[in-house]
């Protein structure tokens, strides 16, 4: 085919590949590596494409495209990248970029968009950052640019999304960044965790209730579908719903209208749905515990989270993220060490993006030098509950964790049975805190047992549910 290309690019090795690469899809290619070069270029010949590195020998190539905006506003513009952070996202779209690429990228994939692009596809519209770096979604990892990509892909649209990941990957924060990003970021974000809620309450705190609706409801409530009116609800483990509740929920995304619990009155709603689950939901399709037509209707996006140990390279960034984090919330500011860094890059992290905050935030308080030093991660590594440390080396089955501590634990005698309950019970309570948000009343319910029993023996094991109130 044939196109004319500008490229920008000032490493001398990637543009001599992408020049390569197109050249031989038959296009004519242009190479510069300044923003002086390309704007001389720019004025003198008609280009089909333009593909810009941001950070060029003379200035940002983002921050400069304003002009060419101006003067070229159908020439479409494929921007690369290796500050590859969900702000440049942001940025890249927000010029209205054909593309986004990450580096490193896929040659095949960076040619089929250019030649998309000289074909005549129209650019996407420009986006808002001002929240970018607000949001703590840290990774440079290839799959954290994925997800990257796909958030700045559905801001201009109000197509639900699904995000699926392991228990603590992040999955609200992807929520809040398509809602605080995208253009009903003026409208609420409604957050429900449907695994939270008791069965027979979940229709009511959805779809709310009249008065008289049932016993208690001594007055009209109105549910989160209501809160969230011209905003985003965010459904939260939707895995968990019952399925009684799938159906009314089914309706109401069809038809876009409600009823409350007890009401005659249809109510129109305007809410963009994103929906997220840490389950496999074809297993449960296939049981018959989840609506194959509910299914079909949330996933029209996709995102898959990956869990931390699949991307051991963003670790160290994130540490230092949430370093900082505990900085602002009053603990002393520290740095961290490149060995401690590496040390924390090797551990499998069950507990995702969750756990490694949570030790941050314990290593920031344990810490008597101004820097997280190795020896203090392998000290409190070493402290991990002992439960977390069995199923690291059972498969993570819990008969495999018991059946390790019993082998590897002496007590004294007469005191195995009470030694066992609590050395497992403590990261119980701990795991159903950090799914609840610190939430006592949701976190007994989780665990079904009663709240004043669950107060009593948070207390007895030294817990402070305060501490799980950031838990994603």
């Amino acid at each position: 085919m044939s196109g004319t290309v500008l490229l920008v690019e000032d490493d001398e090795s990637i543009a001599i590949v992408i020049k390569a690469a197109l050249e031989d899809e038959g296009m004519a290619v242009d190479r510069c590596d300044s923003i002086a070069e390309r704007d001389r270029l720019l004025a003198q010949r008609r280009y089909d494409a333009l593909l810009t590195d941001v950070i060029l020998t003379d200035g940002d190539g983002i921050e400069s495209l304003g002009d060419i905006r101006d003067n070229n506003p159908a020439l479409p513009i494929i921007i690369l990248s290796a500050q590859n952070t969900l702000d440049t996202a942001v940025r890249a779209t927000d010029t209205g970029a054909f593309e986004y690429f990450p580096k490193p990228f896929d040659l095949d994939d960076l040619v089929r968009a250019v030649r998309q692009a000289v074909e005549g596809s129209s650019g996407r519209a420009g986006l808002p950052q001002e929240k970018a770096e607000q949001l703590p979604l840290v990774g440079r990892s290839q799959a954290m640019q994925g997800v990257f990509r796909m958030i700045t892909r559905v801001l201009r649209n109000d197509l639900t999304v699904l995000i699926l990941g392991e228990s603590g990957t992040g999955k609200e924060l992807v929520a809040e960044a398509i809602h605080e990003l995208g253009h009903r970021k003026s409208g609420p974000f409604v957050a429900v965790n449907t695994a939270a809620i008791p069965r027979e309450l979940i229709e009511s705190e959805l779809f709310g209730h009249e008065k008289g609706a049932f016993t208690g409801a001594v007055a009209r409530t109105i549910g989160k579908f209501e809160q969230a009116n011209g905003g985003t609800l965010f459904l939260d483990e939707i895995g968990d719903m019952p399925i009684e509740a799938q159906t009314r929920l089914l309706r109401a995304l069809q038809s876009g209208r409600i009823r409350r619990v007890g009401g005659r009155e249809e109510i129109a709603i305007d809410v963009r749905i994103v929906a997220a689950t840490n389950k496999d939901l074809q297993p449960l399709i296939a049981a018959g515990q989840f609506r194959e037509d509910l299914y079909y209707r949330l996933n029209v996006v996709p995102i898959q989270l990956p869990p931390l140990r699949e991307r051991a390279e963003d670790v160290p960034a994130l540490a230092e993220h949430f370093l900082t984090l505990a900085a602002d919330e009053g603990l002393p500011l520290r740095g961290l060490a490149p060995d401690a860094a590496a040390l924390l890059a090797r551990q499998p992290w069950r507990g995702n993006v969750r756990e490694l905050r949570n030790f941050m935030f314990r290593a920031a308080l344990m810490a008597r030098e101004d820097s997280i030093t190795v020896a203090l991660v392998r000290a409190l590594l070493e402290e991990q509950p002992v439960a977390q440390q069995a199923s690291a080396g059972a498969g993570g089955s819990f008969p495999g964790a018991l059946n390790s501590w019993l082998k590897e634990t002496t007590v004294p005698p007469g005191t195995l049975y009470h030694s066992a309950l609590a050395a497992f019970e403590k990261p119980l309570f701990e795991y159903a805190l950090s799914q609840t948000g610190g939430n006592q009343l949701k976190a007994a319910q989780l665990l079904g047992i009663n709240r004043n029993t669950l107060r009593k023996r948070l207390g007895e094991l030294d817990i402070v549910p305060e501490n799980f109130s950031g838990s994603d």
